[in-house]
């Protein structure tokens, strides 16, 4: 999509204005880009933009400095109208060093603003990442604008005063980055300054330190000849209402806290640390107020243990994982599924298999999801499609574990857990009631007086959840098959065989959204795209682009992926097309042509990375043509 620019001219410099526009910092792994792009997307929240961004970064905790596997970088992308993507191009560039422009020059565009720290551009460097001339004096980048700017001589000029060794005022350059940045799209600052001398309250000359250098940057572009446009993005037309920028894994946090109240159940996060889940514990462990209780087992087996006793106990357990834990896990998981009670497991996919790409974003557990476990053990499904929407999820995962009593697994991945975007805050009025009712007395049919656990609900098919040590409700679950009803160790080929098609049939039978359908054509479209998880955005981008060109396509997108809408069916079966793009081998696509005979495409990608949405544009395209 082409920017839409109006020049003004303000005083000697020249304003243009944009629509959109995607800014990338890139570094070295100890550059400090997270932060530098996490405080320039809270200046855009905060003046009103949507936004959407993509963090990449090293899976090594030090990666070796100045080498092209320990780049780290940001992506942002903020316009004044509702976006659906972090972009697929970088508009501008900040490159702190040669690894940094090496790893991504290849994503800018031709003309695209290219702003480098030259201090870092020495022979020593060039060489690390392959340099045999320097790019910056051999004409390779006369295609861009490029902007040469001495970011950590200006700094450490900046900081002479503050008594600050060199290293330390070395490493306030991402500031600078950030002051420059500011002013070149009008981006508001008194936040930033409030949040470092908020980050270092301990350390007040570190904080006054990164303050000097946050206006050295913006200073610079202000006085500077080498800068004579500015531009300014305005703020979306949102919704109106309340918005903070919000992570995946923060608003699963929150939707973990909002599952605690809105159920008055204790909840226990029993857990095990693992890339990209667990800022989840991080968030959690600060809310202790909202009866939330975090647990960092030994061992991710130890994490659901605790999780799946709490469970037993009457409280709300929750795990939290990624791929390699989701393995570990699944012993516990099958238990739970046999003991019939409320657990969610958060899984925050990643690249794979085994320790694969652990910083890396993936869609690769479906069918582990599905299927990961020992026996006829199946398992409810539910996948946000944003960050924003993880907390909608946790609450809907929440809400089939409490009311059908089953383990829920919920498919984050890394993209959505580490991406943000602006969150409408909800109304607390509106969110669901998951209040749940204790077994408070016998219910054998028999007038025995006993009580039976498995004793079903006629229309969930939950049985009865007992607090253990309520008089009069002694009974016994566990791993071993029980008897319908009774609940008492049965080895009865029949019984079993019934036990087993009755859980099967509670999670068929889990009441879930009908599947809605996007086709501003009226129906006219001949393909459907149908996605799941963080597709969502570029699917979305691409259909729009598509449909600028006057070429019809329907999209859909699962929440649900078990059991499936009731409608999926009927709808599949109404074009003559219908394509599934994943970021893994077709594990969806297997589903669904297995479950519906459906002739369903894949558009498959394992690359560690979001799908674009021109790369989606072209993939559409083609289909449509083929079926014109």
């Amino acid at each position: 999509m082409s920017l839409s620019e109006v020049d003004e001219k303000v005083g000697d410099s020249s304003s243009t204005k944009l629509n959109r526009v995607v800014i990338r910092f890139a570094g070295d792994s100890g550059d400090g880009m997270q932060l530098t792009g996490d405080r320039f997307t809270s200046e855009a929240a905060s003046f009103g933009n949507d936004l959407a961004t993509l963090p990449n970064f090293p899976a090594e905790i030090r990666a070796p400095q100045g080498t092209l596997p320990g780049v780290s970088s940001f992506q942002l992308h903020f316009a004044d109208y509702d976006i659906l993507t972090p972009g697929d191009r970088p508009d501008v560039l900040v490159a702190m060093n040669p690894a940094a422009l090496k790893a991504n020059l290849a994503d800018v565009p031709k003309s695209g603003i290219i702003i480098v720290n030259t201090d870092e551009f020495n022979k020593r460097n060039l060489t690390k990442v392959g340099y045999a001339a320097n790019p910056l004096e051999d004409g390779s980048l006369e295609n861009f604008q490029v902007y040469e700017v001495a970011m950590g001589t200006i700094t450490q000029g900046a900081l002479a005063e503050t008594g600050l060794g060199k290293k330390d005022a070395e490493r306030c350059k991402n500031m600078f980055a950030l002051g420059l940045l500011s002013w070149m799209y009008h981006r508001p600052t008194e936040s930033t300054e409030q949040f470092l001398r908020d980050k270092f309250a301990k350390k007040p000359d570190i904080a006054e330190a990164n303050i000097l250098a946050f206006r050295a940057g913006w200073n610079y572009g202000e006085t500077t000849e080498a800068f004579a446009v500015t531009y300014e993005v305005a703020p979306a037309k949102l919704a109106p209402g309340t918005y903070r920028q919000i992570t995946g894994n923060t608003a699963l946090a929150y939707g973990v806290v909002a599952s605690a109240e809105l159920s008055k159940l204790p909840v226990l996060l029993g857990t095990y640390p693992i890339t990209p889940a667990s800022d989840i514990l991080h968030e959690l462990s600060k809310h202790k107020n909202f009866n939330v209780t975090t647990f960092q087992a030994e061992d991710e087996i130890a994490g659901i243990g605790a999780a799946l006793g709490h469970a037993f106990g009457g409280g709300l357990g929750m795990t939290t994982t990624s791929g390699p834990g989701v393995a570990l896990k699944s012993e516990t998981i099958g238990l739970a599924v046999m003991t019939e009670l409320p657990l969610v497991v958060i899984d925050v996919q990643r690249g794979g298999p085994s320790t694969g790409l652990p910083t890396k974003t993936e869609q690769a557990d479906l069918l582990q999801a599905m299927f990961g476990r020992n026996g006829e053990s199946p398992v409810p499904i539910v996948a946000p499609a944003t960050p924003s929407d993880c907390f909608d999820a946790a609450l809907e995962a929440t809400r089939i574990a409490l009311h059908y009593r089953t383990p829920v697994i919920l498919l984050s991945d890394g993209s959505i857990a580490n991406g943000s975007e602006p969150w409408l805050i909800p109304d607390v009025e509106k969110l669901p009631d998951l209040s749940v009712q204790y077994a408070n007395e016998p219910n054998a049919p028999d007038d025995s007086g006993e009580f039976w656990p498995y004793l079903r609900d006629p229309e969930t098919l939950a049985r009865p959840w007992a607090v253990p040590g309520t008089p009069g409700l002694q009974h016994r679950i566990g791993g071993l098959e029980k008897q319908e009803g009774k609940g008492s160790i049965s080895y009865d080929p029949d019984n079993h065989d019934a036990m087993v098609r009755i859980r099967q049939s509670k999670v068929d039978g889990i009441e879930v959204p009908d599947l809605t359908v996007d086709d501003p054509s009226g129906g006219e479209a001949k393909m459907l795209v149908l996605g799941w998880g963080s597709t969502y955005g570029p699917i979305g981008a691409a259909a729009r682009r598509v449909r600028a060109k006057g070429m019809p396509v329907a999209s859909a997108h699962l929440r649900n992926l078990n059991p499936f809408p009731a409608n999926l069916g009927d709808v599949l079966r109404r074009y003559e097309r219908v394509l599934v793009p994943e970021m893994n081998g077709g594990q969806l696509a297997l589903l669904l042509r297995g479950k519906y005979l459906v002739d369903v495409r894949s558009y498959t990608k394992v690359a560690g990375l979001p799908f674009k949405a021109e790369e989606l544009e072209q993939v559409f395209t083609d289909h449509i043509g083929e079926i014109a």
